[in-house]
């Protein structure tokens, strides 16, 4: 009966795996078009999805033909009914699973298609500023840092006509015309009244607000004087170690210190190195401490959660966040390292996986691209140019505290896949030195 359960489950998973990614990606696919989804892309995914899909079955097919015990079950009819359950209750149940998965996860009442929201309680200021990857004079440093604000002044300027068509469309008529100008006015308002957070990228700038006063001042000042918050990227002393935080920090419109968040997920042999390799490998970047809290930081009257760089790999972190109450989350990152290759693009397909798990919108912000705004159902808008200076500006609200399936209970269906493949491999080894 163990090689009949072991047998039938190596059939059975290869259609629950190729059906599962066929519908799973078409129904993404499809649904997309409703959210004016790039259609190139959406052609990849079906494409892509269908690949797959049916190429797991077919090399399936080739494994059944040769393979002996498969062969003299297909052979034998009563020996197939025996079977048979394993092989098509996964098929219909992988199916069912990918609907259940798919409009259970992303479920939002409030759900906004668009980087300029209906109910903003805050407005995100980002700047793009092509840093470049290389060693840099302090004289570079202090050009550098005051182009940041430049560009921070300019955004809404050069956002504003972008953000009025994200709402209202291109205008075509002369009652078009009237229409914008008065959701201009409206927004020109909002934007005045609401609070905002100017936020710099990670870079290759090293600022360390703690240790450096002449930045804390340059810092503290542009927060009173543009009466905005700052969120950026620091080098932070851990006090109970010599050793440094790879750091957000956020300075208030007072020109105050309002929180810190500490790199929990620091890159391996980049950021850290094992303590029992320390003083013999040196860290790529350096040898920084690791973050122990999940620190949330407030945004008008919504509460965001940061991850920095590397950290978007990691579920775990911003389902943390969102557990603790966070209703959008932060990507700071520097992609520079690696030039103009599809890195930029890979890196940005993590935030996407992030967005959809957490029903959370993900911000990102980077020094040489891709920043763009990520929706609850993963589309990805409003996106920059690669390596090239650019502004974003774009509202964020509160969100109505719903929790998905992964927010709740976590990584368990992984787990237990991986440990039912285990189970199966065990059981097959075991008959196998029976059987010798």
């Amino acid at each position: 009966m163990t090689d009949t359960i072991t047998q039938a489950s190596n059939v059975g998973g290869v259609y629950l795996a190729s059906f599962s990614i066929l519908v799973s990606n078409c129904l993404i696919a499809i649904h997309g078009v409703n959210f004016r989804t790039d259609r190139v892309n959406l052609k990849a995914n079906i494409v892509g999805a269908s690949l797959i899909a049916y190429f797991i079955p077919i090399l399936s097919i080739v494994i059944l033909l040769t393979d002996r015990w498969t062969r003299k079950t297909y052979e034998n009819p009563s020996r197939w009914k025996k079977v048979r359950g394993f092989v098509i209750v996964p098929v219909f149940g992988s199916i069912a699973l990918s609907f259940f998965v798919f409009f259970v996860s992303t479920r939002s009442p409030r759900f906004d298609t668009g980087f300029v929201r209906n109910d903003e309680d805050a407005f995100l200021v980002t700047v793009q500023p092509n840093v470049p990857m290389r060693g840099l004079s302090s004289t570079e440093i202090i050009g550098l840092r005051d182009r940041h604000v430049e560009l921070s002044n300019q955004a809404f300027a050069s956002n504003m006509e972008k953000m009025i068509a994200e709402k209202i469309g291109e205008q075509s008529t002369q009652e078009d015309a009237e229409v914008h100008d008065k959701y201009a006015e409206i927004l020109k308002n909002r934007f005045a009244k609401r609070p905002k957070l100017v936020v710099f990228p990670e870079s290759p700038m090293n600022f360390a607000y703690n240790d450096d006063r002449e930045f804390q001042k340059f810092i503290n000042d542009f927060a009173r004087d543009k009466n905005v918050s700052v969120l950026f990227n620091s080098s932070e002393p851990d006090k109970e170690t010599t050793k440094y935080f790879n750091s957000a920090v956020m300075v208030g419109a007072d020109g105050k210190k309002v929180e810190q968040y500490d790199k929990i997920y620091l890159l391996p042999f980049g950021e850290a190195v094992p303590p029992f390799l320390e003083g013999i490998v040196p860290g790529f970047v350096g040898n920084f401490a690791y973050g122990r809290e999940y620190d949330l930081f407030p945004v008008g009257d919504a509460k965001a959660g940061v991850m920095i760089c590397f950290e978007s790999h990691f579920g775990a972190l911003s389902r943390e966040y969102v557990r603790n109450g966070a209703d959008v989350i932060i990507e700071m990152t520097n992609d520079g390292y690696l030039g103009p290759t599809p890195v930029l693009r890979q890196h940005l397909a993590n935030a996407v996986f992030r967005a959809v798990e957490t029903n959370r919108p993900v911000l990102r912000f980077t020094n040489v691209g891709i920043t763009a705004y990520i929706n609850e159902r993963g589309s990805v808008l409003d996106a920059t140019q690669p390596y090239q200076e650019d502004t974003r500006v774009w509202s964020v609200s509160k969100s109505d505290g719903s929790q998905t399936f992964y927010v709740r209970y976590g990584d368990w269906f992984a787990w237990l896949c991986s440990a039912v493949t285990v189970g199966l491999i065990f059981l097959s080894l075991r008959k196998r030195q029976s059987t010798i």
